[in-house]
């Protein structure tokens, strides 16, 4: 199960991220950055192969408090396709 983590503190970095979800024996653990500074966007995902343990590290982890800031975890939802944007049509007002 893939799991959101968002609300995160902009000073989790990446071996933190992982800390955070060291017990749940994660698949995958991924923080997503800014392409261009390279800084947190103050969300991630994680993957966590059986059910009943991402449930539980959803029920322990969610609204827990990191630096000042609650936990927002859930169930991750696939990305909605979005109509291509086309930077080459101008609008002239």
């Amino acid at each position: 199960m893939k799991l959101y983590v968002g609300n995160l503190p902009w000073s989790v970095d990446e071996a933190k991220f992982k800390e955070l979800f060291a017990a749940y024996e994660t698949e995958e653990v991924t923080l997503i950055k800014d392409k261009f500074s390279g800084r947190s966007k103050g969300f991630g995902f994680v993957t966590i192969a059986d059910d009943a343990t991402a449930k539980k590290a959803i029920s322990e982890l969610n609204g827990k408090d990191i630096d000042g800031r609650e936990l927002k975890i859930s169930e991750a939802k696939p990305m909605e396709d979005r109509p291509k944007r086309d930077f080459q049509q101008r609008r002239r007002y």
